[in-house]
């Protein structure tokens, strides 16, 4: 089947379930005014970040092909990604956070492919193609750093959520949509933005997902390099901002030493941060992300996992001591009287693997209500089932065709004939299959023989817990796309108007036909019809000067004048200073 975006040597690895996040970059409806608030902000960033950036970066802009003129392009970022091993692809807004680190996992940067409105030239709170395209993929060129993204992703994306993280999720989704929409109400702004503070007040403990999230934001999206003096900037969000590079570099925003404390520090996305973390080195992101990562269910298991797979209602996956992996929605844990896992249950459909690989017979359609299983040592046995030669399995009674009986030390019993075993390749037994099956554990039946077969995971503990199946193909289109789509803006007539002379001038800049007439026409229109329109004025500006046309006294003092409002004082600072380059 064809698939609805270029597959290439990195993405075609990408899992089926993820394909249906990727969307068509819009490239079409990105107006003129679009590609010089692209052209502002680049100049800016190379301009200022060329002092403040880590060394990565200006290296990194060209290394990834990304043009200061020009909203870059997926298919021709792709082609020149490939040669440091990586890859990209358009998405719509925010993504789920474990599908964003999955992405990453395969080393794949998922780009928003919208584009921020003049009014948020300096910041938004909406993920966009400047913060993307611009912010995280010229860093990637550094190896060291590539494969801390790459690792974070893996593991990001094993991090188990809370049932409220998807709801928060969902209400930052629409608020940055709100927010960057020049049509949204104050009132429908002021709704959304109450709603993620009082999900935010009301979170309860940080589940591992909103910890990494925290880990991931203040590095990869808000991270600052080097010393506590003399800090430089590496972070996607910083790099992408020309009015956050600049406030985050002063003494009113406090720079900590980078640790694994960062993991309980919270953020707001919508606003600027008053605290950034720094770290010595990319080596050193690498050795907290491993330190964070055995604090994680993934490398503790045990009862805790299990419990946290509960509470997230959402698929995961478990893993025994002798490499089975059990994914599916945990319902149920009892625990023995020495707090470790006497028995597990799954509701709906299961998959049992090993290494990954989906144990043949045991998919979804054959576990389809659920399953359960005894964890442990059997009573009065030192040596556990998973370590039974098959003499020892036939001296206690585990054998093709006999009729046993299983007592675990912790009061779970297991009663029926067994049909037979599923042993991995270095003949490590698996799986016990059983007819005629009764399990009990006390007073409660939790298998009855008209139930059908029972299989019986062999494991004397839980080793790991993570989110997600085991093999990624067990369970068809995991996860699901947000029904709160990126708001396509309308615009007005005097609208498509004044795109229309970014259009011009534009054109005029690319084929280098520059009409002084021309100039004159355009600036008289605007500054007739369009008052408080400062960045064609720079545009116009930068031409004029360039061509020592006699026009750019007057624009510039129309620029002077607008100068006076607020909004834009820093803006035409700015720009001025760039025109003179």
């Amino acid at each position: 089947m064809e698939s609805h975006f270029e597959l290439n040597e990195v993405t075609k690895k990408l899992p089926k379930h993820l394909h249906k996040f990727v969307v068509k970059q819009p490239y079409d409806e990105y107006t003129s005014q679009n590609q010089a608030v692209w052209r502002y902000v680049m100049r800016m960033n190379v301009d200022y970040l060329s002092r403040v950036a880590h060394k990565s970066y200006l290296a990194g802009l060209e290394k990834t092909g990304i043009s200061i003129e020009n909203i870059p392009q997926m298919e021709g970022m792709n082609r020149i990604l490939k040669e440091i091993g990586w890859a990209a692809v358009s998405v719509d807004g925010f993504i789920p956070p474990n599908a964003f680190m999955e992405f990453q996992a395969y080393n794949v940067l998922v780009i928003a492919s919208d584009m921020r409105t003049i009014n948020h030239i300096e910041y938004t709170p909406a993920p966009d193609i400047i913060h993307e395209a611009a912010g995280h993929a010229p860093i990637i060129s550094n190896p060291e750093y590539a494969e801390y993204l790459r690792r974070f992703g893996e593991i990001g994306s094993k991090a188990i959520s809370s049932s409220k993280d998807y709801e928060m999720y969902e209400a930052i989704r629409l608020l940055s949509i709100l927010k960057e929409d020049p049509n949204s109400s104050e009132d429908e702004i002021s709704a959304a933005q109450e709603k993620v503070e009082f999900l935010q007040e009301n979170m309860g403990e940080l589940s591992e997902m909103a910890q990494i999230r925290n880990l991931h934001w203040w590095t990869v999206e808000y991270g600052l390099i080097g010393t506590l003096e003399n800090p430089k900037i590496y972070g996607a969000g910083l790099l992408s901002s020309i009015g956050e590079s600049a406030w985050c570099m002063q003494d009113a925003v406090k720079k900590v030493p980078y640790s694994i404390e960062a993991a309980n520090v919270s953020f707001d996305i919508t606003k600027p941060q008053p605290q950034l973390f720094v770290t010595p080195d990319f080596a050193y992101l690498s050795l907290v992300l491993d330190e964070f990562a055995n604090t994680m269910a993934l490398r503790t298991g045990g009862l805790k996992g299990i419990q946290k797979l509960i509470d997230s209602n959402n698929l995961g996956t478990i893993e025994l001591t002798t490499g089975i992996q059990i994914s599916g929605v945990f319902s149920r844990v009892i625990q023995d009287k020495n707090n470790k896992v006497a028995y597990f249950q799954t509701i709906g459909e299961t998959a049992l693997s090993n290494r990954d690989k989906e144990l043949i017979g045991h998919g979804i359609s054959h576990h389809k209500n659920g399953f359960g299983s005894p964890v442990g040592k059997l009573k009065g046995i030192n040596l556990p089932i998973e370590d039974m030669s098959p003499r020892d399995l036939k001296a206690y009674g585990i054998y093709e065709g006999e009729f046993m009986t299983l007592e675990f030390e912790s009061g779970v019993i297991v009663k029926g004939k067994a049909i037979t075993g599923t042993r991995d390749l270095r003949g490590k037994i698996l799986l016990i299959t059983l007819d005629e099956c009764t399990v009990t554990f006390k007073d409660e039946i939790l298998f009855k023989p008209e139930w059908g077969i029972y299989d019986m995971a062999i494991g004397k503990e839980v080793i790991s817990a993570y989110a997600g199946a085991a093999d990624v193909t067990s369970f068809g289109d995991v996860g699901k796309v947000s029904t709160t789509k990126t708001h396509k803006i309308t615009y007005s007539k005097d609208e498509k108007r004044l795109f229309s002379l970014y259009e011009e001038v534009r054109e005029m800049r690319n084929l280098n036909v520059i009409l002084e007439e021309r100039i004159k026409t355009i600036f008289e229109e605007v500054s007739k019809n369009f008052s408080k329109e400062w960045l064609l004025l720079l545009e116009l500006y930068e031409m004029a000067i360039k061509n020592g046309f006699a026009i750019q006294n007057d624009i510039l003092k129309v620029l002077i004048d607008l100068k006076s409002n607020k909004s834009y004082t820093k803006l035409i600072e700015n720009g001025l200073v760039l025109c003179q380059h």
